[in-house]
């Protein structure tokens, strides 16, 4: 709960509902009676932070340690930033109110690339030290994970491990150690020592980087024997053993996802080949619909939501997806609570589903073909046919849908200008079929990011300025009032660029930047791309080297000592394939070797 002194602050800010702790479902422990105390902070609002059910999960996961209090902290916003400057306070934890420098550990959850700028500022307005080798034995123990955290080079040297995969196990086997070597009196490098030995956790000071002249990688190698030369991430085998929070903490103030998220399986069968999720989470892992079903009733009788999602990569692959709305619907309908589903693969789309969740409430239709040619479809693997697409968005016009969006991606590898053209003559198909009634077409554009662990990690990111004519060629040919066209900036897709495929050189460049003031670059409020430019030169980083250039097979990535699972060669294999323009068969019909299996894990459907 906030403290007195930082009271008079929320006066002055513009949503004191972010910054004040108590919410219902707050867990509070004694924090004299716990060995270790532990902040999981999310860099970026309360309201984006609140939404995250990773968050959730592992806060579950080490609140039920009867040793640990996990608590939160979210970035402040610039408004509440300053007055914490202006006022000498440090950045706190919305339980107990107190300062995260008084904690055992803090932990950030590194969800996208432009959130690593947040993250920095957050140790800096906690009154840490940013770098891991300049922080003490009375410093906290600095952890990154998620999704950015397979590649940690870009943030490396601010980060004492980082835990790679899924934290359900592994951080609870951290917290466990870290507790053990504090009883016996040892020295923080000696937990880390120890600590690199555990699967999944990755000591970025316990390894030397070197390169060669031209930039590149010369070598990634641990200093020590006793160090794994690879770090291979971990897994949860059977979902339906996995902690679910039933209850959590409920928002003081409307989050981006203000429902129950109910997580139905983990892992993609389908292997787009832009796409890092679907690489880095497999194997594909289902949960139960009894577990489901079970999971869904406790967090609607614990919250109240009156609304509730299905949450994966791809849910209309799940094997009973027909079986889990039957369930769910059995007793949502007469709760009034609504159902509502992720974006759809269109050829797995089908009326009577559509049908069931319209039944309470009717929410938006979202497809993602991707691109708009069966060539470049063919060359990302989407294994969707127009024909499709078009059959897709009948359903939804004749089942009583008026709007449907499309989510498109340019700058993708061979995309050429009829390429482009392609998504205006798509969706102008899709008007054209139904022009009749009142139906309307929403085309959503962002631009390729080369990212880790995709058969597309090699490929060169267009420049911003062939980004930005593409976009124009496209709204050029948008004709009808009836398709509504959105894309994203292409600076920031830059800038996302450089960082997703960066090396620990770039760490450089976002201490420059928090030094700038530079926050919050997912948001146009503060994106500059005139000072990221200018931060590159002062720091003698070339922008282009990471962003606009092909890599060799034989090359070494800044992320090659991290083990996801799937395989380089099945890697390669992708990249060449698609420069053929040959697709690859989802991993249900037929298994492409991709590696992910060897990992285990029970009720899998890629075998």
């Amino acid at each position: 709960m906030i403290k007195d002194e930082y009271l008079p602050l929320l006066k002055k800010v513009e949503r004191p509902g972010r910054y004040t702790g108590g919410e219902f479902g707050c867990t509070y422990k004694d924090k004299n009676a716990v060995d270790l105390r532990m902040c999981f902070c999310f860099p970026d609002t309360y309201e984006i932070g609140m939404s995250n059910l990773g968050v959730k999960i592992l806060m579950h996961c080490l609140n039920k340690l009867d040793f640990l209090w996990c608590e939160r902290a979210y970035a402040p916003w610039d408004d509440m930033e300053k007055l914490l400057r202006e006022n000498k306070l440090p950045l706190y934890a919305l339980e107990s109110g107190d300062p995260l420098c008084e904690f055992d550990i803090v932990a950030f959850t590194l969800q996208y690339e432009l959130s690593y700028t947040n993250a920095v500022n957050m140790l800096d307005l906690a009154g840490i030290p940013w770098y891991s080798a300049e922080r003490g034995e009375d410093d906290p123990l600095v952890i990154g994970g998620g999704p950015c955290a397979y590649n940690p080079e870009p943030v490396a040297e601010f980060f004492d491990l980082f835990s790679i995969g899924e934290g359900e196990e592994h951080l609870c086997e951290i917290a466990s150690l870290y507790r053990e070597c504090r009883k016996k009196g040892m020295k923080k490098a000696e937990f880390l020592r120890l600590a690199s030995h555990i699967k999944g956790t990755y000591v970025p000071s316990l390894y030397d980087v070197e390169y060669n002249e031209d930039g590149t990688v010369r070598s990634i190698a641990p200093k020590y024997e006793d160090v794994p030369a690879v770090v291979e991430k971990r897994i949860i085998g059977d979902l339906d053993k996995a902690p679910f929070p039933a209850a959590f903490e409920m928002p003081y103030i409307e989050a981006v996802h203000d429902r129950v998220t109910l997580e139905v399986f983990r892992g993609c069968i389908r292997g787009c080949r832009f796409c890092q999720a679907g690489m880095v989470y497999r194997p594909y892992r289902e949960k139960s619909v009894d577990v489901l079903d079970e999971c869904a009733r406790q967090s609607i009788a614990a919250t109240g939501y009156d609304e509730m999602s299905l949450a994966s990569l791809s849910i209309s692959d799940y094997s009973h997806i027909d079986e889990l709305v039957d369930r769910l619907l059995s007793w949502t309908e007469e709760k009034k609570v609504g159902l509502s589903l992720p974006s759809m693969r269109i050829d797995a789309f089908y009326a009577e589903l559509m049908k069931k969740v319209m039944s309470v409430r009717k929410s938006g239709l979202t497809f993602a073909p991707e691109a708009g040619t069966q060539r470049l479809r063919d060359v990302i693997n989407k294994n969707v046919t127009e024909e499709e697409i078009l059959r897709s968005c009948r359903m939804a016009f004749e089942n009583g849908r008026q709007n449907v969006k499309l989510y498109f991606m340019n700058g993708l590898p061979t995309e050429t200008d009829e390429d482009i053209t392609g998504i205006a003559k798509l969706a102008g198909s899709i008007i054209g079929e139904f022009g009749g009634r009142a139906v309307g077409v929403t085309v959503s554009v962002s631009c390729f990011v080369p990212k880790p662990f995709t058969p597309f990690q090699w490929e060169a990111q267009d420049t911003v300025e062939e980004l930005k004519r593409k976009q124009q060629l496209l709204r050029s040919e948008i004709r009808s009032r009836k398709i509504t066209y959105n894309y994203h900036t292409a600076e920031v897709s830059h800038l996302e660029g450089v960082f997703a495929r960066g090396d620990r050189r770039l760490c450089k460049a976002v201490a420059e930047a928090v030094r700038r003031g530079q926050r919050f670059d997912s948001w146009d409020e503060f994106f500059s791309a005139e000072n990221w430019h200018d931060i590159f030169a002062t720091v003698g980083i070339d922008e282009s080297f990471y962003a606009n250039r092909r890599r060799e097979y034989g090359e070494i990535l800044p992320w090659d000592h991290i083990s996801c699972g799937v395989s380089k060669r099945f890697l390669i294999n992708e990249s060449e394939k698609a420069r053929r323009g040959e697709t690859t068969p989802d991993c249900r019909t037929k298994c492409s070797a991709c590696g992910a299996n060897q990992l285990g894990g029970e009720r899998r459907c890629c075998r």
